[in-house]
């Protein structure tokens, strides 16, 4: 039912001078249109959600809304016949957080069109360690399938592997049969990855790419978390007709190369732009994450759970390049 009393949102005023952002009491009448209204169980922290909840980026196309890009819990009220009360439910990206208000509240407002019904084989929570960052890592492993990676060419390589999509696409190709290495600026954590799957780490510090349009090839592909000079690196070394998923950019947005890697050896580079994907490929991907994707070690991937309270210092942890793994936010 809907909710009478105001409940906690984490508020962001884009529009404000200076920015400001936190916790406020609101009630369902402001929250946006949409067929489900959703009682949040979890939600989770992506770098995205860092920037917007900071001013850092700018993210919010709307002067007010609550934050969070991921959101799990169960229908309260319906006026869509595909969802009925008491349904569990997931949706992530599809302009939370940008155009509409996102997960960081007890109650959340969305049309049936972007949610997923929680799949057989994963809880409102797993799905929220997922969230985002796991969506990210098996819509890349779809599209370098698509695009004829396969497991017997060879090892494929994750960058930035200390973060949520990187933690969670080493997991995941290990799950769906391929060799992950990692390349991490933390060396600390290089058993953590090798707990997780990892044949191979490297440090971000001792990379040495070449200064050739080409060099010996190391890897059959990549998912590429970073940007900047590592995509710009990594571009000279994949083995022909590999395949490069690019889905960050903490790194830097720029990408210096020649075509020599695409001409003579056949590379591809994927762009992963996980927020609008289509509803079809969108429940396609979370039935595999529920199944034979799904990756072994959620709860060793998971390595805070926090409450609304805590977000502005898990925000800053994760801008500053503290952060190891994924974030549960409980609501």
């Amino acid at each position: 039912m809907v909710p009478e009393a105001p409940f906690r949102a984490f508020r962001i005023h884009a529009d404000a001078k200076p920015f400001r952002a936190g916790i406020e009491q609101i009630s369902a009448a402001p929250l946006q249109a949409g067929e489900l209204l959703i009682k949040t169980a979890y939600s989770s922290v992506n770098f995205k959600d860092a920037l917007a909840g900071t001013g850092t980026g700018k993210i919010l196309r709307v002067p007010v809304l609550t934050g969070g890009i991921d959101a799990a819990g169960q229908v309260v009220a319906s006026r869509d016949p595909g969802f009925k009360e008491g349904d569990a439910v997931l949706v992530t990206g599809s302009g939370l957080s940008e155009t509409r208000d996102g997960g960081y509240a007890d109650y959340l407002r969305v049309p049936a069109a972007v949610t997923v019904a929680l799949p057989a084989g994963l809880s409102l929570r797993e799905a929220m360690i997922l969230g985002t960052a796991g969506f990210t890592a098996a819509l890349a492993l779809w599209q370098m399938e698509a695009n004829g990676q396969t497991p017997d060419q060879g090892p494929i390589v994750v960058t930035g592997a200390s973060g949520g999509v990187g933690m969670l696409a080493i997991d995941l190709l290990t799950t769906a049969g391929y060799e992950a290495h990692a390349i991490t600026g933390k060396p600390e954590q290089f058993d953590a990855l090798i707990a997780l799957g990892a044949q191979q780490c490297i440090s971000r510090k001792d990379l040495y790419w070449g200064q050739r349009p080409l060099e010996t090839s190391r890897w059959a592909g990549a998912i590429e978390c970073v940007g900047g000079e590592m995509l710009s690196g990594l571009t000279r070394v994949i083995h022909p007709y590999g395949n490069i998923a690019c889905c960050g950019m903490a790194g830097g947005a720029e990408l210096h190369t020649t075509v020599m890697p695409f001409i003579v050896r056949g590379l591809s580079v994927l762009g992963i732009a996980s927020a609008n994907t289509a509803y079809c490929v969108r429940r396609s991907l979370w039935e595999r994450l529920a199944t034979r994707w799904k990756p072994r070690h959620l709860e060793t991937i998971c390595r805070n759970e926090k409450s609304l309270d805590a977000l502005p210092l898990v925000f800053d942890t994760m801008l500053s390049g503290g952060s190891f793994g994924r974030t549960l936010i409980r609501l």
